[in-house]
């Protein structure tokens, strides 16, 4: 949740849509909780009988996120919640089960009554995260521990420069400090997501992480859900937006108190003690006519005329329309001054209402929202590193709980894989690697988009051994290689079902199969790789394919430019024909249609029976029974 008030809807006009490739090369944080919990829930609508969908979650999305979107994510668990948060986790847990949780809260005895299931629920929940965690660390991923919310560590680490983004859907990520939140990630869509940066808000609408404290305190939030009663989100930016960010949190605490901060040359001076609006005095400007509307009472403008008008009389007097509106300077400074007024009562009103609140504003928020210290442990943000995926330990955890096949786990692992060896071959050139300890780079197939990105489709050929005796699925094979058969990696067709616990192939960021070409004996696996990381790790392999990409359009437009001259060569020639020579039907009627264009001529059908009068009707009525080459001769002299 966050901030309340729909705060995402405020800050949604200043949302980047950023592509696929915005995450490559970059370190970012991820909220697990967050991602468990809102992946998990749309995966057991989907699918009911799912298994573990926190753990499939977690798998799938790693791996997209890792390989194809080529980010190095750094997982941040939950530690110990505010005692602030309890009461939103309650109302939450409640709300879910249509429970009301004012009426279970009304005393102290149901106030613990109602507290029990949302530990039991909590419970489950931290299983879940830690099965989650288990994973991680099998997959090499760094995960780090926060004292209190992940969300403040992912604002932490990226406010001092740690990662470069945060992934979380709680909009109190700025509070923490973050400066760039992606809210919603879709590695398998091609729409681009929603990425907020701190600057664009500043800009736009001129907040900071203090005044969006402040819209926290008055609006309600993870920490207090009610906020100030008669405060939604239009009211408190309103009301935010009139101090400075060094000075709000300090005229917050003064109204508070109950001290009103915005009469000038007075100081301290209380709420309770203003005027109200009836006491003021009334606004005052000078008569106006009531039947022009402009300066000057009636009966003048009836003796003198209206200078505004430019007329002698009132007859002449030209009568207001509707909407009439003055624009003298007296009119001016009435509204001016009653506007002003507005806004003064506007101020006092709202200050009422938060001097109204007791313990406004809390201390503990304030401090949990503006602190830099969100990890377990105090010697600071450890040094983040990412390692090999212990393949072996991943088999036997997904086997057993999710009950998926040996070959379907490696064959889904396949892409974490290649983009950890072509990252190796980047940074160590000379040192010879082979993928999966089996194939050794090729070559270069084609590009390949995919949802939206483009790819490099690679051919790695296999350098030990022989195909695996589980290759039996075969595959239409791929366009342009007809003589080759394409096999799926180590999958059984018999098996899959129960392999993957009857899941749909279009879930959430599951990725594409891998692939095995058999072509002359040899056998080449087929894998999806980036394409600046393949030309970083193979510069010469990645520059001859290129070459011959330009070589290919050369020769397309080659063949295009025959093919318009040969269509040229069909249309009549200009200049005189060699005689002799056979006519195609085409050639023969341009070349009549034009010489009786030329002669002045017309085509019977056109006017010729009409001028020439050599015809008769009935002469033209017997030739439609003719042979076609007769009328074709008849109808062009020919």
């Amino acid at each position: 949740m966050g901030v309340g008030g729909s705060f995402w809807d405020l800050l949604k006009p200043y949302a980047r849509h950023e592509g696929a490739g915005y995450l490559r090369g970059r370190r970012v944080a991820v909220d697990l909780s967050f991602w468990v919990v809102s992946h998990s829930t749309a995966i057991r609508a989907r699918l009911p009988r799912a298994r573990s969908p926190h753990l499939r979650t977690t798998f799938f999305r790693t791996l997209s996120l890792f390989a194809k979107m080529g980010a190095f994510p750094v997982f941040v668990v939950d530690g110990e919640p505010s005692p602030l948060k309890s009461q939103a986790r309650a109302a939450r847990f409640f709300r879910g089960s249509g429970m009301d949780l004012a009426a279970l809260l009304s005393t102290e005895a149901d106030s613990s009554a109602a507290a029990a299931p949302v530990k039991r629920r909590n419970a489950a929940f931290t299983r879940c995260v830690e099965e989650c965690v288990e994973l991680l660390e099998y997959l090499g991923m760094p995960v780090l521990r926060a004292k209190g919310e992940a969300e403040a560590l992912c604002a932490q680490l990226n406010n001092e420069g740690h990662v470069d983004a945060c992934i979380t859907a709680d909009s109190d990520a700025f509070l923490f400090g973050a400066k760039t939140v992606v809210k919603v990630l879709r590695s398998n869509c091609k729409e681009p997501f929603e990425c907020y940066h701190i600057a664009d808000i500043e800009s736009g609408l001129g907040l900071k992480r203090k005044q969006m404290v402040a819209m926290a305190l008055l609006i309600g939030s993870d920490h207090d859900l009610h906020g100030v009663p008669g405060f939604g989100l239009e009211t408190a930016l309103r009301f935010v937006q009139l101090f400075d960010e060094d000075e709000i949190l300090d005229k917050l605490h003064e109204i508070g108190r109950g001290v009103y901060p915005f009469l000038e040359g007075f100081d301290n001076a209380h709420i309770d003690d203003l005027p109200s609006s009836s006491t003021k005095s009334p606004v005052v400007k000078s008569p106006h006519c009531s039947h022009c509307g402009h300066p000057g009472s009636k009966k003048n403008h009836s003796k003198d005329g209206c200078n505004y008008c430019l007329v002698d009389s009132l007859e002449n007097c030209v009568e207001k329309p509707a909407g009439f509106k003055c624009e003298c300077p007296s009119c001016d400074e009435a509204r001016d001054l009653k506007e002003q007024r507005r806004h003064e009562n506007w101020q006092v009103k709202v200050c009422k209402r938060i001097a109204a609140e007791t313990n406004f504003p809390n201390e503990e928020i304030i401090k949990l929202y503006l602190s830099d210290n969100n990890l377990v442990e105090e010697k600071g943000v450890p040094l983040l590193s990412w390692s090999k995926p212990d393949v072996e330990a991943l088999v036997d955890l997904l086997s057993y709980k999710q009950n998926w096949e040996p070959s379907y786990i490696r064959q889904r692992m396949l892409p974490m894989l290649s983009t950890i060896y072509l990252r190796e071959v980047a940074s160590s050139p000379s040192t010879p690697l082979l993928l999966c300890d089996q194939y050794e780079f090729d070559s270069i197939q084609r590009i390949k988009i995919r949802h939206g990105h483009p790819y490099y489709l690679v051919k790695w050929k296999r350098a030990t051994g022989g195909m695996n005796s589980n290759m039996s699925s075969k595959k239409p094979a791929m366009e342009g290689e007809t003589s080759s058969e394409v096999m799926v990696l180590d999958e059984d067709d018999d098996d899959d079902d129960d392999a993957v616990g009857c899941e749909s192939p279009e879930l959430l960021d599951e990725p594409d199969v891998p692939q095995v070409l058999i072509d002359d004996g040899c056998s080449f696996l087929l894998t999806d790789e980036d394409i600046q990381l393949v030309g970083a790790a193979f510069p010469k392999e990645t520059a001859r394919f290129q070459e011959e990409q330009r070589l290919k359009e050369a020769r397309s437009r080659s063949r295009k430019s025959k093919s318009s001259l040969a269509d040229g060569a069909c249309e009549t020639p200009k200049g005189p024909r060699p005689s002799g020579v056979q006519l195609s039907i085409t050639e023969f009627y341009r070349l009549k249609k034009t010489q009786n264009v030329e002669s002045g001529k017309k085509p019977a059908g056109e006017g010729q029976s009409a001028k020439e009068g050599s015809r008769k009707s009935s002469d033209r009525d017997l030739n439609k029974n003719l042979p076609k080459s007769v009328r074709r001769r008849l109808l062009f002299d020919y």
